[in-house]
């Protein structure tokens, strides 16, 4: 391994430890009580190491939501290259959503939290830094609506606003999971989920325009 290599190498390490320390700092403390201090502590670095990388602590949550949200957008544009029907394409993406939730839990708690606070915690240049990020997921679905319409599986729609009720229903979908076992206990969760994302696509191949 060559010198660039081996600083490349020790330069994402060190990434990875602020990253990472940030994450498990998310979840005990929330946003509000932590500094960069204190993110620099748990990650065992001085605090000058953090601002070698970022400017802020606004910055590390930003690419905590930036990483997750690109592995889930290369998961999708590899669905959108399928050589399959729109349809099938988005009951592909909601069964990969489910999928990412469980396997990247990590970061789909990352997402999760900002996504369903009522709170604006980063400043606006920061917000559509991440809003462009979600916004090329939802250009993808919709560009998968647009071809369904094409080739008629679908019936003329709004495709940009199906693409954000599609999208946005997942999530929403997803928080009914905590109520596994209380108020759902007696339905599979995944049943339900299944069964909401069938109504969902079935309900885009009939007329739904208002």
């Amino acid at each position: 391994m060559g010198t660039r290599e081996r600083r490349a190498n020790e330069k994402q390490i060190r990434l990875d430890q602020i990253l990472n320390a940030a994450r498990s700092l998310l979840f005990s403390e929330g946003i509000t009580n932590i500094s960069i201090s204190k993110i620099a502590a748990q990650a065992e670095l001085g605090v000058g190491t953090i601002y070698f990388y970022f400017t802020n602590k606004e910055e590390i949550f930003i690419a905590l939501q930036e990483e997750g949200l690109s592995l889930f957008y290369s998961i999708i544009r590899a669905i959108h290259r399928k050589p399959v029907k729109s349809d099938e394409k988005l009951n592909l993406i909601a069964k990969e959503f489910y999928r990412f939730t469980q396997e990247h839990k990590d970061y789909y708690d990352i997402i999760n939290y900002f996504l369903s606070s009522s709170r604006e915690f980063f400043q606006p240049d920061l917000k559509n830094q991440i809003d462009m990020s979600g916004s090329k997921i939802l250009s993808l679905i919709e560009k998968i609506v647009q071809s369904g319409i094409a080739d008629h599986t679908f019936q003329k729609d709004d495709a940009g606003k199906f693409a954000i009720f599609f999208f946005s229903s997942l999530f929403g979908l997803m928080q009914m999971k905590k109520l596994e076992k209380t108020a759902l206990a007696s339905e599979r969760h995944m049943d339900i989920y299944e069964y909401s994302v069938k109504k969902l696509i079935h309900g885009l191949k009939q007329t739904t325009c208002l």
